[in-house]
């Protein structure tokens, strides 16, 4: 659950709940196929004085990610991700297909975890009349166990839009993360809680950013 401030010229908040299945599957002895889905629950303010406040599923990310069976410290997958639009509301959807190469790796060492996640994505088809999608994201992160259960996380879930101004180019948060090891009933839970200033971000984006996760 991610809750965005100071979203567009009237600073209003921005509220996206983000389910997010990881459903891991065995191609062969050798390899693994790990399959992400990000669905998100967007409800966007209106970003100026003459827009109005929508809600709905924004574009769903799904990436393949064939990764090779290893025991060592060392993890690498890389595949195909696509973008489908769920909704064609102009502030919440890209209203294109879009699709391209995603790539992640790391490695852990000790009570340490340095990775980075990256894809880029071009859009092939959808509503001619929206601007094409032509987007790069980059996730590095580090994360250090200070406990047998609490984790601590400092991450950047950076945004690059090819398509737009220098200015309107970038998003980058720089997310601060602590996560518990706990139970959620009978099975084992992390429970997440984070923040994160935006050191870049377009004229309409957000400020800053509040995340809670299960």
């Amino acid at each position: 659950f991610n809750w965005y401030q100071q979203v567009g010229t009237l600073e209003l908040s921005t509220f996206v709940l983000n389910v997010q299945p990881v459903i891991p599957l065995k191609v062969n002895d050798d390899w693994n196929l790990i399959l992400p889905i990000i669905v998100p629950f967007v409800g966007q303010p209106p970003l100026s004085d003459r827009d109005v406040s929508t809600f709905g599923v924004g574009d769903m990310t799904t990436s393949f990610f064939f990764s090779p069976r290893s025991k060592a410290g060392f993890t690498w997958g890389v595949g195909p991700v696509f973008e489908t639009p769920s909704s064609y509301q102009r502030t919440i959807g890209s209203g294109h297909f879009s699709t391209g190469p995603t790539a992640v790796a790391l490695q852990q060492t000790g009570k340490w975890t340095i990775g980075v996640l990256w894809n880029q994505v071009w859009s092939v088809a959808g509503d001619r009349r929206r601007e094409d999608v032509n987007q790069m994201f980059l996730q590095p992160f580090l994360a250090y166990q200070a406990t047998h259960t609490l984790t601590l996380t400092v991450t950047s879930e950076m945004t690059g839009n090819w398509e737009a101004q220098d200015d309107d180019r970038w998003t980058i948060p720089l997310l601060f993360q602590a996560a518990k090891l706990d139970k959620f009933g009978p099975f084992p839970a992390s429970y997440q809680l984070g923040v994160a200033p935006f050191v870049a971000h377009p004229d309409v984006g957000p400020t800053w950013n509040i995340r809670a996760a299960v």
